[in-house]
């Protein structure tokens, strides 16, 4: 195959850090973070934030391009409106014809292909200026490096593009792409060595080759980089606190829902409404309301 040379400026986009100093264990934190991969989320992005010419050649590898230049941005923030869903954007190529995100999932969240069609639109947004032709909308990949084979058919690359569904050699042609790697299933079936040892280093942390030693590297400077350290430990206080606050709420959720229940089911036996409140936590004026609603 041709490979296409394009010259490139890349944008990564950076982990908004909790900065609260929250009074949780540090232990388990600082074991977790000297065991940590490059199939870690934060490690992924702080290789290539550092190593943008890593970055390069795996962008080059996983789709068969050549890119001529890579420029780093100093910019990590996406620029979205204040109300919208926020994402981050794990890494951001641009050209004059093409743009490229690559994201690692480790985990299936079942929204996979929504994410990507909403972050395809931001992509658009943030490189369409005011005033310009939609026909200048540059071509967009976003490309996922899955753990899991989200999509159950056993392959290992999965490359989406819009056709017709009356007649499916009938392209849209909006130039949208969606390309989802199987990191277990590439690292046994791909054909190109140098492609099946990166991720085979992606599951198993183990090296084969110049490419995935330098990475090996990459993420061990990483890991005695003391900032980044920090900022991941604090991170991972913040996502077990959220993790917290997330469970109490749901188990208040739990007991409430429960005490409703428990509440129509003693006006069903035909209880007064202050003996469904004393042997519920619902007040009495939750209860008539709840009367009402049986009534209804």
């Amino acid at each position: 195959m041709k490979r296409k040379i394009f010259r490139t400026e890349i944008y990564l986009r950076g982990v908004k850090m909790a900065n609260e100093n929250k009074n949780l264990p540090m232990r388990d934190f600082s074991e977790k973070w000297e065991n940590l991969t490059f199939a870690n989320n934060f490690i992924f992005y702080k290789v290539l934030r550092h190593h943008p010419e890593a970055c390069k050649h795996i962008i080059e590898m996983l789709l068969d391009i050549k890119i001529e230049k890579i420029e780093m941005s100093s910019e990590e923030s996406f620029a979205i409106d204040y109300d919208s869903k926020g994402i981050r954007l794990d890494v951001f190529v641009k050209d004059c014809d093409q743009m490229f995100d690559v994201e690692l999932q480790v985990a299936n969240t079942k929204e996979l292909p929504e994410r990507a069609r909403y972050y395809q639109g931001l992509m658009d947004i943030d490189t369409l200026k005011s005033g310009q032709k939609y026909k200048e909308l540059k071509n967009s990949h976003v490309i996922f490096l899955c753990m899991k084979d989200i999509f159950e058919k056993n392959m290992p690359v999965y490359t989406f593009e819009n056709l017709c569904l009356e007649n499916n050699v009938v392209k849209l042609g909006d130039r949208a792409f969606k390309h989802f790697f199987i990191a277990p299933l590439c690292a046994k079936m791909i054909k190109d060595k140098e492609v099946r040892d990166f991720f085979n280093f992606l599951v198993s942390n183990k090296f084969d080759g110049k490419f995935t030693s330098d990475l090996s590297d990459f993420v061990s400077d990483a890991k005695h980089n003391s900032q980044w350290r920090v900022q991941y430990m604090t991170w991972e206080r913040q996502r077990a606190y959220d993790y917290d606050d997330g469970k109490e709420a749901g188990i208040l959720e739990g007991s409430k829902n429960t005490a409703i229940e428990n509440a129509k089911n003693a006006l069903n036996l035909g209880l007064t409404a202050e003996q469904a409140a004393q042997i519920t936590s619902l007040s009495l004026e939750e209860v008539l309301s709840l009367k009402e609603e049986i009534s209804v």
